[in-house]
């Protein structure tokens, strides 16, 4: 078996390479194929998207697209405030920019050591979320009032996405720890509602928090729709993220919790101090995925109503002027969400080799 601790020599690399694709004749010939396919493939789409490409248009109009045999970016660069910030008041959407650009700072500084930490994460993430009310919201300091039925394109879904982790995952953690319960009442109501929720689709339940809570709830208790979608994708989120929690604490050996126990530590100790850190130690990378996946989970909400990402792309190219382009729309954003789900993957292998996850 070869030693991963060393690196492959570079002679050793072009001998495993010579044999893995030109052992044989056959191999040759479908190496060579697969190349000459490749390279055709890439050089039309290179032609497509950049040398025959459509940049820009003086006069905001698609004209010179429609004579053009390449991509039409000139779409984004008319289109691209519709796409970003949705139905928010165009006048008010530099709010929407600050409020992103809130979240995703404070997204970035929590990833940094400085950061880990209960108490600054909860400060750090108080005054983001703060900020993001002021300016989105506004109602205050002079902004005028904005009501979230018009908050729209990537503010919208950075907000859900944001929320649904950090209501989710304490609320996956009670789980986690009510399911290895030793009173049979607890851990029966946890089993039931885990199982309950991952037995149903994410859509099943964004519906009944939208439409169907409202004829259940008194007046007092609906509040805004955004807030009862929030709860319910957060419950989803946590019902997962709860499993994910628990094969992590059941990986600790046991004598972990016995020898704090041994040393007189409560509960409450016990559980943040040795069980929930190796936990999440252990499950980094399914938490990791988990989170990736919920980011595009939040395209789901356009089915109920929100302008989110996903509208904004449909609604900028869903005009006569613009209709064809809608290529070019959804290549964007899937640029977007690729960049936010390459820096969650990038920043969970970072934490992966810092805390040597998987290492022997």
């Amino acid at each position: 078996m070869t030693d991963m601790t060393h690196p492959i020599p570079r002679n050793s690399r072009l001998e495993q390479l010579r044999h893995r694709f030109l052992r044989t004749p056959l191999d040759i010939a479908v190496t060579a194929a697969s190349l000459l396919l490749a390279l055709f493939v890439g050089w039309k789409l290179l032609d497509w998207a950049v040398l025959s490409a459509v940049w820009t248009s003086p006069d905001g109009l698609s004209q010179p697209c429609r004579d053009a045999s390449g991509a039409c970016w000139a779409v984004i660069e008319a289109r691209w405030r519709l796409i970003l910030f949705g139905v928010f008041p165009y006048a008010e959407q530099w709010r929407a920019a600050v409020a992103t650009a809130a979240l995703i700072l404070a997204g970035g500084l929590s990833c940094l050591p400085l950061f880990w930490s209960v108490i600054r994460q909860a400060l750090l993430w108080i005054a983001a979320f703060a900020l993001f009310m002021v300016f989105m919201h506004g109602g205050v300091f002079g902004l005028s009032s904005v009501p979230p039925a018009q908050w729209g394109g990537l503010a919208l879904t950075l907000f859900f996405f944001v929320a649904v982790v950090i209501v989710g995952m304490p609320l996956s953690i009670c789980l986690a720890l009510m399911r290895r319960s030793d009173l049979p009442v607890i851990r029966g109501t946890a089993i039931i509602l885990i199982d309950g929720v991952r037995a149903l689709p994410l859509v099943t339940i964004l519906f009944t928090a939208a439409l169907i809570l409202p004829f259940v709830l008194p007046g007092w208790l609906q509040g805004d729709k955004i807030w009862r979608v929030i709860a319910g994708f957060a419950l989803f989120f946590a019902a997962y993220q709860a499993e994910v929690l628990r094969s992590g604490i059941q990986a600790l050996p046991r004598g972990q919790e016995e020898a704090a126990k041994a040393l007189g530590m409560g509960y409450f100790h016990r559980i943040t101090r040795v069980v929930l850190p190796q936990a999440f130690r252990n499950a980094l990378p399914p938490t990791i995925n988990q989170l990736v996946i919920t980011l595009m989970e939040t395209s789901l909400i356009v089915i109920i109503g929100f302008f989110d990402l996903m509208a904004s792309g449909n609604a900028a190219y869903g005009t006569g002027e613009w209709s064809f382009a809608y290529v070019e729309v959804y290549a964007f954003i899937a640029l977007i969400y690729g960049v936010f789900v390459f820096s969650l993957s990038r920043y969970g292998r970072y934490l992966e080799r810092r805390l040597r996850v998987g290492s022997s």
